[in-house]
């Protein structure tokens, strides 16, 4: 499971706006907000957030760690 923190750190990377991810992972905005206000384990229905963690991964970014041990991202595929 991903953290608001790694959300925030993968659309970085990826130079996403949150409208992008939000439309990669064909859900609303405001949820990828709410995700990203949360640096632990965000509360969401798990289908939601394994959507946001999909399509970041399809875009070119390896999640680390835990969100109780050293949370991170890793981008190995530019987009």
């Amino acid at each position: 499971m991903i953290c608001g923190i790694q959300i925030r750190s993968a659309r970085a990377a990826l130079k996403l706006s949150a409208k992008q991810l939000a439309e990669r992972a064909g859900i609303g905005i405001q949820t990828i907000m709410r995700f990203e206000s949360v640096d632990g384990i965000t509360p969401s229905r798990s289908s939601k957030l394994s959507d946001v963690q999909k399509a970041l991964e399809e875009a070119g970014v390896e999640f680390i760690g835990s969100p109780e041990s050293g949370p991170g991202v890793r981008l190995w595929k530019a987009k």
